[in-house]
């Protein structure tokens, strides 16, 4: 039991790096938005995970020189598409805020990060444990998938709350808290961001023979996913700085990362705190993953507390201000039942 409260308690701090990440961004001054997402990104994508693989996986570089091709190439290629989830991911808190945006994305994420695995080991591989059919037959298996619908039902709710949202606050109101909000755009690239984004899940388990190589070469199995975190990273790196590359060519805005009009040292040591924030979503999410040992439930408790963490930010800048009492009724009832459903999941783990 204790080892499933560490686990829980593991997710919660990721879920909260996740959820709070974006702060930062929203104090850059003078940056184009690529500016500062890409500078961001340098630094959760590249620098924090080497740093955290060199402190915490010994021989690191030869597990990556001695692993399989097809591995390392699964590996990064879902690196690459969940790069474009998260690049869908910063225009969606840039035109729907971090409420509305964090629970749309991550309904969609939750829900296929969960499932997928599971599934894909079902029908093209022959292992027997953690298969979607195991979890279907099983007691706590139950809990878990029930849990994951519980959870979907909950952020049904936070996006409906932002539905209601978009019809009761005035045009003023909304441009008050997120300065460029755009319910039509927000919601197409959410879309993209919720599907794309479950294949970091996707990539945590085609790189599995990476985090067992860790731990043959000593690392603590706490810390077995964070060689496997490096290449999911540079994938993500390769899809967002071809695209904020280009968007600084086109917007001509390369002469941000030098101009002195704007607070350079501040705007550098904000962005590489977003960036921190960012990956330390991951490294907890792998330790949490690692003590729970079921790819479905780490998921989904992963995401529920991205959104509860995220949905009460929102709240703290007055992304509802001007909103009816029944409409934040709807957003505290969608957070409420997400709890109850990271409940149902943690029952679940505890029962097998």
């Amino acid at each position: 039991m204790e080892i499933i409260l560490l686990g829980v308690l593991l997710h919660f701090i990721g879920g909260s790096a996740s959820g709070s990440f974006y702060i930062p961004y929203k104090k850059v001054q003078g940056w184009a938005w690529e500016s500062y997402w890409i500078t961001g990104g340098l630094a959760s994508w590249l620098i924090v995970p080497l740093i955290a693989a060199q402190l915490t996986v010994p021989g690191y570089v030869d597990i990556l020189r001695q692993a399989d091709g097809a591995t390392l190439f699964w590996t990064y290629l879902f690196g690459v598409l969940w790069g474009i989830g998260g690049l869908t991911f910063g225009l969606t808190m840039r035109y729907l805020g971090l409420s509305l945006g964090m629970s749309l994305v991550m309904g969609l994420t939750s829900a296929l990060g969960a499932l997928m695995p599971a599934l894909y080991r079902d029908l093209f591989t022959d292992a027997k444990a953690g298969t979607l059919s195991e979890m279907i037959t099983s007691a706590s298996g139950n809990w878990v998938l029930w849990g994951v619908a519980v959870s979907l039902v909950g952020i049904a709710l936070c996006g409906r709350a932002g539905v209601l949202k978009e019809r009761d606050v005035s045009e003023e109101t909304k441009f008050a808290s997120i300065s460029e909000f755009s319910l039509s755009k927000g919601a197409l690239v959410a879309v993209i961001s919720g599907v794309l984004s479950a294949c970091f899940s996707y990539g945590i388990t085609a790189g599995r023979p990476l985090a067992e190589a860790a731990v043959q070469h000593g690392a603590n199995s706490l810390f077995q996913n964070n060689v496997t975190f490096m290449v999911i990273m540079w994938g993500g790196l390769t899809t967002n700085a071809i695209w904020c590359l280009w968007l600084n060519r086109r917007n001509r805005s390369f002469g941000d990362y030098t101009n002195t009009q704007t607070p350079l040292l501040r705007n550098y040591l904000l962005v590489a705190s977003a960036g921190t924030l960012w990956f330390l979503q991951f490294f907890f999410y792998g330790m949490g993953e690692s003590r729970l040992h079921n790819d479905a439930s780490s998921w989904v408790l992963h995401m529920s507390f991205i959104i509860i963490v995220s949905n009460c930010w929102g709240l703290y800048f007055r992304e509802w201000q001007g909103t009816t009492a029944a409409n934040k009724g709807v957003l505290v009832s969608g957070i409420a039942v997400i709890l109850g459903a990271i409940g149902m999941v943690g029952y679940g783990n505890y029962l097998s």
